[in-house]
């Protein structure tokens, strides 16, 4: 790899490879490599059972995990005031689009999350994920660098309006995982211990009261207290599969659980795996996105630059949070939660807005010279 680029090339595509994080740009592109494998075990079986062509999903995946190898490249090529422009136009765009859904969305399963295109269904909100973590990071950052910059006012006011967007559509998961990465960039920011924990308790309330105001709040919580219902029914399923793959799995295409979970290839999509492949490969995925989150935090270590120290932590934690609900929830050790494994799971909404999301990060932890003194600098300035 050392050798396809010298370090006296001084052109924009050399400075990005030597300037790159590999190991994390590796593991990414490692974890896409396991989506091209996951859909090829588990969606044959899942299209049959709605009466598709047995590779409809496999082809569409192909796509769009080829797409979001490109656009990570693509995203992490630009400069720290080129991901702060990106993630501002991005979330404008997803928050408007995530609204358009409250009156032209695509219902399905009793939530209007999706906006129906020729060939894909579109689900905005995926992509206020990243583009929120970026753009609350630079309004929270700028305000230290102009005091007289209402950034803290703005940040709140946006991350209220996108959680009552959500609310109304109703997808509670998708808020909690955005109130948590507002809530991580608060604490990472310095905010006196004193709010931080007043603002986890207010989280930690408003939880409590969403379970007894919300029918469809409580229809996610009771099956899981009580351990009946359908969605049980496949978290219990999905708990057999890991059993019956045991260390190292059933082998490719040997599963069976692929043929009576309708979400096999998506939400439980890591069933599969532990089936098929076994805890050694079910690990070893765990241990790519531990990795990656780790990996960002501690390229974070030595940076002074605030907003990217906390566009970065925001995107790990966004990405690490979806990865746990998604396996947490599969194993039943949270409540069933429509969230995608990223870039394993079905899916070209999440597949490129992850895609985005780890793009921004390369980007934001490329090696730079005078990394938080004209660069932080740059970096704080009007958009």
């Amino acid at each position: 790899m050392i050798a396809l680029r010298s370090r006296a090339d001084t052109s924009a595509l050399g400075r990005w490879f030597w300037t790159i994080d590999h190991w994390t740009l590796l593991a990414i592109f490692t974890l896409i490599c396991f989506g091209y494998v996951m859909m090829l075990a588990a969606s044959p079986a899942v299209a049959e059972h709605i009466g598709q062509s047995r590779d409809i999903f496999i082809l569409k995946q192909v796509v769009f995990l080829a797409a979001a190898g490109v656009l990570t490249v693509a995203v992490s090529l630009l400069s720290l005031s080129g991901v702060r422009r990106l993630a501002l136009i991005g979330c404008g765009v997803a928050f408007v689009l995530t609204v358009a859904t409250l009156v032209i969305g695509v219902q399905i399963k009793g939530a209007s999350r999706w906006i129906s295109l020729p060939g894909l269904s579109l689900q905005p909100s995926e992509f206020l994920k990243p583009f929120f973590a970026v753009t609350a990071a630079w309004l929270i950052s700028e305000q230290r660098r102009q005091p007289g910059f209402y950034g803290w006012i703005s940040a709140i006011v946006l991350a209220g309006m996108i959680v009552g967007a959500l609310k109304l559509q109703p997808d509670i998961g998708m808020l909690a995982v955005i109130v948590m990465v507002f809530f991580a960039q608060t604490f990472i920011a310095g905010v006196n211990l004193f709010i931080v924990g007043a603002l986890g308790g207010l989280i930690a309330a408003a939880s409590v009261g969403a379970y007894f105001l919300f029918k469809h709040v409580r229809d996610r919580i009771d099956p899981f207290l009580s351990w009946n219902g359908a969605e049980h029914y496949q978290v219990i399923r999905a708990k057999q599969a890991f059993g019956a793959g045991g260390l190292s799995g059933r082998g490719p295409g040997e599963g069976r659980v692929k043929d009576v979970l309708p979400d096999a290839h998506a939400d439980f999509v890591f069933a599969v795996t532990g089936e098929e492949f076994g805890l050694i490969v079910c690990s070893v995925i765990v241990m790519l996105f531990a990795f990656i989150v780790l990996r960002g935090l501690i390229r974070l270590l030595k940076e002074q630059d605030l907003f990217v120290i906390l566009a970065a932590g925001g995107l790990v934690t966004g990405f690490g949070l979806q990865a746990f609900i998604n396996m947490g929830s599969t194993m039943g050790l949270l409540p069933t939660k429509g969230m995608t494994l990223p870039f394993i799971s079905y899916g070209g909404s999440s597949v490129l807005a992850v895609a985005f999301g780890m793009g921004m990060l390369l980007a934001l932890t490329r090696r730079r010279h005078g990394a938080g003194t004209a660069w932080g600098h740059n970096a704080g300035s009007a958009p």
